[in-house]
């Protein structure tokens, strides 16, 4: 081994390859000690002599600060005594394979100072139920207060590899271990294959691997989740505790990389194996990094699971077999199936990496988060619809969904240091509307969300009219039925479809936040908006100006559209009580007048909302005049209010802010408008009732925050891209005030 090894230069493939081969060869041709195969043999006997799992761990692998995944081999439904001897040979000699060779040289550890174990485990038979991985941190954000499970149907072999598209599940660990169900996120893999046992003569001693194959998965097994809800729960409690085990033992936060399986003869539930997670964890939390792409129009080639946030330009490498290494320069973007160990070599060299296949636990994913390239994985045709050679840009900075573009577009990286912020009494709260970016928003310094809006989830993930769900026979057009059908397929009841997808993206921002505060607004679009949703057109009056018409609160207890509002009602009691996340405030928007507040605390408490009953307060937007001049009467009704600039410049100036016509005289800081503000924040305070701001203007004009500090309101909600900069504002301004005893 030392001819083989001493001076060994891990850069030259061939020379690799020889040492490799030559070093396995080795111990595949030395027998095992016999007092070493007689105790195996006699523990394989003393457990049954079942199919096994053959595994091996070495002490270069899964260190808290470096991990590669699958170094060593993994042999599973090994069956018989020789075929279980010749497993554990295999396993030793995979203490060379290259990759291994070549990442003990990377991360300088002595080959002759590594050693290995194998753990032989009687199988479970999730060939006949599933298996999967889960993070206790979310692996893209780094979000320590999650649980990341992904789960497909089979052998965790193909979850690992890549091979499939799996169920992905992101479980609110503070409100789980006080019993509650907080799924924040459920999202259906294709799950397209699974891998079973196959045949395997016992006596085989040559038998090298696993005697199992894929086979496809029928269609009606696909469209639902491989877990149900409390089973995926029971692994992520699991998974808290095995976290919380590890965490003792070294004395630090661990988040943990887990296997699990389901065993399909007694559906228990078992965990196969668990290691620190060596990416998000180790990231320097002070350090914001955030890339973010110039405006275009470039074509898009094909999508699918962003891994991280980055972005990578470069040319398109299609290699289907790790041998093609030579056609692979530095900076490529490598395009392929799926990558397994096998791929390290390349990936070293590339810049991003394009699967069509895998989830945000396969290989391809962690070893691309470990060596910082950019990754999406599970587009399903990337190498069809990416041509060999071709300049392509692939971006991860758009929310959940990777997208990769042709040509090579501009990009920018901001780094922020927010290790040091300054304390302000103003409340620096954030303007948030993707679910999907909520765990990566959260790492920026605030106190909490001031404004979360329902638009982008009904629009973007639900995408049908509510009253299409409630009264389906009322959509007369076969296509937009047929549509509708597809999308609530797995649902007993449709309007479960639109209460699940709604809860699932409030509990997200609220867990992001939690314990901060998060202003969640009811629903607010327009008529002509609403009627663009999916069966929407055949509910939804014609309108002249949809902005000042239908909207809001008008619409919450109208007999057309109450029923609807009432699955709002019921996604938000869902995220309250069965999650746990009592942090969410309700928020009622376009409240015309207080009568008409009432009349929507009444449609709440029918739905098992009431104010004041499990700490529940309701906010009411000032957006509108009589909302200031009546500000007394709304504050007997509600508990707080939040200034909505944008309709408020409109409805005190009396213009329409979609016009084109009267853009130029729309003015935030309009005098009139300012003593509009000023005359809310005043009757707010007397009224001993909290006050904030979530329009615009406080993200567009720097002057407009020093007047409302002034004021002294309670809040500042921003787009997240002007939280930073706003929070020293304000401090320098209250600092001043301060100094100066005003």
């Amino acid at each position: 081994l030392h001819r083989l090894l001493d001076g060994l230069d891990g850069r030259d493939i061939a020379s690799l390859q020889a040492a490799g081969a030559g070093a396995r060869a080795l111990l595949l041709n030395s027998p095992l000690p016999p007092e070493l195969e007689q105790d195996i043999l006699s523990a394989y006997r003393a457990i049954g002599s079942p199919a096994v799992a053959v595994r091996s761990s070495a002490t270069a692998e899964d260190l808290p600060d470096a991990s590669f995944a699958g170094q060593q081999e993994t042999y599973l439904n090994v069956c018989g005594e020789a075929a279980l001897l010749a497993a554990c040979r295999r396993c030793y000699a995979s203490l060379f394979t290259d990759r291994a060779i070549s990442y003990r040289q990377i991360n300088g550890f002595d080959h002759f100072e590594v050693a290995l174990s194998i753990g032989v485990q009687r199988m479970v038979r999730s060939d006949l139920a599933c298996s999967g991985v889960m993070f206790s941190i979310d692996t893209e954000t780094g979000f320590r207060n999650a649980v990341l499970l992904t789960a497909a149907y089979g052998l965790g072999e193909n979850v690992v590899q890549g091979a499939v598209n799996p169920d992905e599940l992101l479980i609110f660990k503070p409100t789980l271990e006080q019993g509650f169900a907080p799924i924040v996120s459920k999202r259906l893999g294709s799950k397209a294959i699974r891998m079973v046992y196959g045949e395997q003569a016992s006596g085989d001693s040559s038998a090298g691997h696993s005697a199992t194959h894929n086979e496809p998965v029928p269609e009606a097994e696909r469209s639902r989740f491989a877990l149900c809800d409390e089973e995926a729960l029971q692994l992520a409690r699991w998974a808290c505790r095995i976290e919380t085990h590890y965490s003792a033992r070294r004395g630090v936060p661990t988040p943990m990389d887990i296997e699990w399986a389901k065993d399909g003869e007694s559906g228990e539930l078992f965990i196969l194996q668990a290691r620190p997670e060596t990416v998000e964890s180790h990231r320097n939390a002070a350090i914001l990094r955030s890339w973010r792409l110039e405006p275009h129009n470039a074509e898009l080639l094909c999508r699918g699971r962003a891994i991280g946030a980055s972005v990578s330009s470069g040319l398109a490498r299609i290699i289907r077999d790790p041998s093609e290494i030579q056609r692979f320069q530095p900076g490529d973007l490598l395009v392929t199936e799926r990558t397994d160990p096998d791929w390290e070599p390349i990936l070293k060299r590339a810049s991003g990496v394009i699967t069509n296949q895998g989830g945000r636990t396969c290989h391809a994913a962690i070893i691309a988060r470990e060596m910082g390239i950019t990754a999406i994985v599970g587009a399903g045709d990337a190498t069809e619809r990416i041509a060999d050679g071709e300049l392509i840009t692939a971006s991860c900075c758009e929310g959940d969904e990777g997208h990769v573009y042709r040509g090579a577009l501009p990009f920018h990286v901001d780094e922020r240091d927010v290790g040091e912020l300054p304390a302000t009494r103003t409340k620096i709260l954030m303007n948030v509307g993707n679910p999907e970016e909520a765990f990566s928003l959260a790492a920026i310094p605030c106190d909490g969300v001031g404004l979360a809006r329902l638009e982008f989830i009904i629009a973007n993930h639900i995408r049908v009219h509510p009253m299409a769900l409630l009264a389906p026979q009322r959509v007369e057009d076969p296509a937009e039925r047929h549509a509708i059908a597809d999308l609530t397929a797995g649902y007993a009841d449709p309007a479960e479809y639109y209460v699940d997808l709604l809860a699932q993206g409030m509990g997200r921002i609220a867990a992001a936040f939690h314990p901060r505060p998060v202003i969640l607004r009811f629903s607010d679009f327009k008529s002509n908006e609403y009627a663009k949703l999916l069966g929407g057109r055949w509910f939804e009056p014609k309108e002249e100006n949809p902005m000042i018409g239908w909207r809001g609160a008008s619409r919450y207890h109208a007999e057309a559209f109450r029923e609807a509002f009432g699955l709002e009602c019921r996604a938000l009691k869902r995220v309250r009580e069965g999650m746990g996340l009592t942090n969410v405030i309700p928020m009622v928007p376009f409240c015309r007048t207080p009568e008409e507040g009432d009349r929507v605390l009444a449609e709440m408490a029918r739905h098992g909302l009431v104010r004041g009953e499990n700490g529940l307060e309701v906010y009411v937007m000032c957006e509108l005049p009589s909302n200031v001049i009546g500000a007394e009467a709304f504050a007997e009704r509600f508990d707080g209010f939040s200034i909505g600039s944008n309709d408020l410049t409109q409805l005190t100036l009396g213009l329409d802010r979609d016009s084109a016509l009267v853009a130029d005289l729309f003015d935030e800081r309009h005098a009139t408008v300012m003593a509009m503000i000023r005359l809310a924040i005043q009757t707010a305070k007397r009224c001993g009732r909290k006050i904030g701001i979530c329009g615009q203007a406080p993200s567009d004009h720097p002057e407009f925050v020093a007047l409302l500090v002034r004021e002294g309101i309670d809040s500042i909600s921003l787009n997240p891209d002007a939280v930073l900069t706003t929070r020293v504002a304000v401090a320098a301004i209250e600092a001043e005030w301060a100094q100066a005893g005003t």
